[in-house]
């Protein structure tokens, strides 16, 4: 063990808090699916056939546990939300099979994959990564964590959001072109999946614009429902 002394101290991993339990989920990584709703992929400009999933990640201070108030980020003057499934991993493995995916699941939450859309649109213009689009600080509000044991694993039920009472988005999770097992199977492939990963499965139509003052509430039947405000 190394006795050197730090240069500084680093800030610790985020943990996010697992419903009707005092622990807390320690996160490793935020994986994202992209376009697996297939009228979302549609009004996004692309084609819902049923290729290959891909993926982006956000970086760990992108996560807000539990919401709250999230100040309007920096560098862009269209911020979207994108109202998501997440999954919580609580068990490690590579080459997970379909039929065995669902034992890696320790939970589900509700989460926001805030888009800086004008710098993902340049991105997608230049044919470089999303990075600066997708993976900024305060970009991925999340609920806390409902446990497999006490939701099941989810496969339907409504996924929407509100935005200052409006409803914005609209869906079902069996709307899905890629089911959990799928995703968590596909991503196996090409990484070591680690206990504490989070992936967002996907946002259903509806994304648009948000302003500073703006009300979000997120809802997928079963789960905690999330609420930010945008300031």
């Amino acid at each position: 063990m190394s006795t050197k002394r730090l240069t500084f101290e680093l800030k610790i991993a985020p943990r996010v808090s697992v419903n009707d339990d005092e622990c807390e989920f320690p996160v490793n990584r935020v994986f994202c699916v992209g376009r697996n709703y297939a009228e979302h992929a549609r009004e996004m400009g692309n084609d819902p056939e049923r290729d290959p999933p891909f993926f982006f990640l956000k970086s760990l201070d992108a996560l807000v546990p539990g919401g709250g108030a999230i100040k309007y980020p920096r560098a862009t003057n269209d911020l979207h939300h994108e109202i998501e499934m997440v999954v919580a991993l609580g068990r490690s493995g590579s080459d997970i099979s379909q039929s065995e995916a669902l034992d890696h699941v320790y939970g589900y939450a509700v989460g926001l994959d805030l888009t800086r859309r004008d710098l993902q649109a340049q991105a997608k213009k230049m044919n470089r990564p999303w990075d600066f689009g997708k993976s900024f600080e305060q970009g991925a509000p999340i609920t806390g964590i409902t446990r497999a044991s006490a939701c099941g694993h989810l496969s339907t039920g409504e996924i929407s959001l509100t935005v200052n009472g409006k409803v914005r988005q609209m869906g079902n999770l069996e709307e899905m072109i890629w089911d959990v097992p799928e995703i968590i199977c596909f991503l196996s492939k090409f990484y070591q999946l680690e206990a504490g990963d989070l992936i967002f499965t996907g946002t259903p139509a509806g994304v648009g614009p948000l302003q500073r003052g703006d009300k979000l509430v997120g809802h997928v039947s079963g789960l905690s429902t999330l609420s930010v405000d945008i300031f």
